[in-house]
């Protein structure tokens, strides 16, 4: 192992640069080269690749996005794309690869580690819906931009005595809405892993107008379902003033929590001894707050387990 490559792909995380930091650092302290490769798998088909020293990765932990941007790549999906990307990594002299990203990007990190190109994959998405890890880079600072915008929207509903309707991001996984919606005090909380009655939700509401409360505030994740589609539902319900956010691509951006600037760099440099071991098709997690590797077929295979203890105490808390 001489020299390895670093991309991102799929959505972008807060935490991704300072993963990208970690990377390169680690590999520069024993002795390896390091290539960025822009663009995720596009950029490694078309070539787009660059050297890294200590200066690149400088003044970039803080930094929301990708330094190395990113892109989702069809033409990676086809054997002809593979090796193509094969082709580039053996003509820039790239012995292993770091893939920072989700489910689709590990997919592809899989492929080429059956091709006989060691990779490992660090986990960067908000969404938190990648199994094996407790966390993934990006999660914490989406969690506590939504809960920053819950509490500005929580000052309007208060002094016009409104309904809220907001919906956040989160693909097929609640686990944004859900420890939002507790740390914001919610009233309700819907997820795409559990079942909901809207009748039901709408009778809570009634019921916390009775005893006097002045307004509430609906997290709902958008996998559980479309936030105007519900608001509008909840207006016809009851004639309220019911108003609806969707928050939107706010979630993806901004300076990451020092929680993920810490976890993408013990993950970011974990990936680096592994390719140093000689190992291939990992995936780096964080479980029991401990980084530990898993081999990537394990995580893309393993269902999704979430945990809905802490759904039950959002609606205990939110009697």
């Amino acid at each position: 192992m001489r020299k390895i490559g670093v991309l991102t792909s799929g959505g972008d995380a807060p935490g991704m640069n300072a993963a990208i930091r970690a990377v390169v650092r680690k590999a520069i302290f024993h002795g390896l080269e390091v290539a960025g490769i822009k663009r995720g798998y596009t950029g490694l088909i078309s070539g787009d690749i660059v050297p890294m020293d200590l200066g690149s990765v400088g003044d970039i932990i803080h930094r929301g996005g990708t330094i190395l941007q990113t892109a989702r790549c069809e033409e990676f999906k086809s054997e002809a794309g593979r090796e193509k990307a094969i082709a580039k990594l053996k003509e820039h002299g790239i012995d292993g690869l770091v893939v920072i990203g989700g489910d689709g990007s590990f997919r592809g990190a899989q492929l080429l580690s059956e091709k006989g190109i060691p990779t490992i994959g660090i986990p960067g998405t908000i969404d938190n819906d990648i199994p094996c890890t407790d966390y993934t880079i990006g999660f914490d600072t989406a969690v506590n931009t939504v809960i920053d915008a819950v509490d500005k929207i929580r000052d309007t509903a208060t002094s016009h005595e409104r309904t809220y309707v907001i919906e956040v991001m989160g693909r097929n996984a609640g686990d944004i809405a859900l420890l939002a919606g507790v740390a914001c005090g919610a009233e309700n909380v819907l997820v795409p892993e559990a079942k909901y009655d809207i009748a039901a939700i709408v009778e809570k509401l009634q019921r916390g107008a009775a005893r006097g409360k002045k307004h509430s505030l609906i997290l709902v994740a958008e996998g559980a379902g479309k936030g105007f589609a519900i608001g509008e539902v909840i207006r016809e319900l009851t004639g309220w003033d019911t108003r609806v956010t969707v928050l939107g691509h706010i979630q993806r951006g901004g300076s990451p929590t020092a929680f993920d600037r810490m976890l993408a760099s013990k993950m970011g440099a974990h990936a680096v001894d592994l390719l140093l071991e000689g190992q291939k098709a990992m995936m780096i997690g964080v479980q029991g707050g401990k980084i530990v590797g898993t081999d990537i077929n394990d995580a893309l295979c393993t269902p999704r387990t979430p945990d809905m203890s802490l759904y039950e105490l959002a609606g205990v808390l939110s009697i």
